[in-house]
């Protein structure tokens, strides 16, 4: 039996038994089982169980996602100053079930501020509201319900008009058009995590280039995408690839394997990918995941386009591939920093998910908190579309592979250093999305 699945039985029968005894007595509301409940396992699986003081009160708390916040104030790491954990979260069982299915129900669009004052659309899903409307990367926000107030001293009234409302409208502005009002209401939509897959010819060379936005959703899809893509570049005699991963918050650590495996070179084939470890109380359930290499391509070198929005199953594939290939990190900060992952953990009506394992590549290396750092700053060229060879990050991965070198960056601090205002602003959006990296078990695989 799969360690993931059997963990998650062994759980639910320790849990169960305590639960049912306490309710007993008939003085307990249903909510109040729900936060005991919820407690018992962050006391159990919890990867810092161990540091959660016996005074903690989780009926002090509204609901299992106040008491996933509040136990991440005890993850004390050798080495951090600061808790570690930034993650823990607790969701209704019918949000994680659209979630991890890759369902959403809004407009389908992320933002970005490329200045103080320039806040532009990052991506835009094809299936939802934005993308029936024909929005564009690129495009500039010039107004949101009428408001020309939208730079980052106002993102509190951004985030709310484009996250959590039903119906908005913008002013937006085309390069070389005219510009252009469009109202959009929510709708549900299936998220499409591929963006763009193609090809560059460069000097004498095929590149590759794949923008893959999350590791959830339909991963029988999302798998048979990997093979046709990869087929593709197989066939085309590619010999570079450019992984755009700068908004791909995570996911299932399975479709990591999956592109790990189109990515690994012979030489990685049974080699370790990367292992799972838990607390000392489930140490048996510790794991190693090896490669099982798919497809043609021989790769000696990957560059990867990052940002702080790359995070957990992202950095997973990073560090699983380091051991083995000249990894290079472009993009405009460094990634998320998240070298830990959970599993769902079903409590009542809710599935609650404690940080429970952590991961390290071949040679041991995780406990990447602060993120990985770049071989080279550029800054997001959100005044481009996906795949313009002129897009800073796309064209600072494809001078390097045409001439050897990077761009002679004038500031040695990065190209395009964002106000700190604009960084903030960014994080805030950018954690809009999911970040995570979830172990699930085989029968759901």
């Amino acid at each position: 039996m799969k360690p993931i699945i059997f963990l998650a039985i062994i759980l639910t029968l320790a849990i169960y038994l305590p639960a049912c005894k306490k309710s007993s007595g008939g003085g307990s509301s249903n909510n109040d089982r729900l936060k005991d409940s919820t407690i018992l396992y962050a006391r159990d699986i919890y990867l810092w169980y161990d540091k959660i003081p016996a005074s903690f009160k989780a009926r002090d708390y509204a609901d299992p996602d106040a008491i996933m916040e509040a136990i991440r104030d005890y993850s004390i790491e050798p080495g951090f100053s600061d808790p570690v954990d930034r993650w823990s979260f607790a969701v209704t069982k019918n949000v994680w079930d659209d979630l991890s299915q890759g369902i959403s129900s809004d407009f389908g669009l992320g933002i970005f501020y490329f200045a103080s004052n320039d806040l532009r659309v990052s991506f835009v899903e094809p299936a939802s509201p934005a993308g029936k409307a024909n929005i564009k990367r690129s495009w500039q926000i010039k107004q949101i319900n009428n408001s020309s107030n939208i730079s980052t001293s106002n993102i509190n009234f951004v985030s709310n008009a484009i996250f959590n409302s039903t119906n908005v409208t913008l002013l937006l502005g085309r390069q070389g058009k005219a510009d252009t009002t469009i109202a959009l209401t929510a709708a549900t939509y299936l998220e499409q995590p591929i963006i763009l897959d193609t090809i560059y010819t460069t000097g004498a060379s095929k590149t590759g280039y794949l923008v893959f936005n999350s590791f959830l959703g339909d991963t029988t899809k999302i798998k048979n995408e990997f093979s046709r893509i990869f087929n593709k570049f197989n066939t085309a005699g590619v010999s570079d690839v450019v992984l755009d991963l700068r908004y791909n918050g995570g996911g299932y650590v399975l479709l990591q394997d999956e592109l790990a495996n189109y990515l690994a070179p012979p030489a990685a084939n049974g080699q370790i990918m990367e292992e799972q470890k838990f607390n000392n109380k489930y140490s048996n359930y510790n794991s190693t995941s090896r490669f099982s290499r798919k497809g043609s391509l021989d790769l000696d070198r990957l560059f990867v386009i990052v940002s702080q929005n790359t995070a957990s199953a992202s950095e997973l594939l990073i560090n699983s591939l380091k051991p083995y290939l000249n990894v290079q990190l472009v993009g405009p900060t460094r990634t998320h920093g998240k070298p830990v992952g959970y599993f769902p953990i079903p409590v009542m009506d809710w599935y609650i998910f404690p940080v429970s394992f952590r991961t390290v590549n071949k040679n041991g290396e995780g406990n990447y908190f602060d993120g990985f750092t770049l071989n080279h700053q550029v800054g997001d060229g959100l005044d481009k579309a996906w795949g313009d060879i002129t897009e800073s990050c796309l064209a600072a991965a494809l001078k390097y592979i045409s001439t050897g070198a990077y761009a002679r960056v004038v500031d040695p601090n990065g190209i395009m250093q964002l106000e700190p205002q604009t960084e903030t602003s960014n994080d805030l959006l950018g954690a809009k999305r999911f970040r995570g990296a979830v172990a699930l078990p085989k029968n759901l695989r």
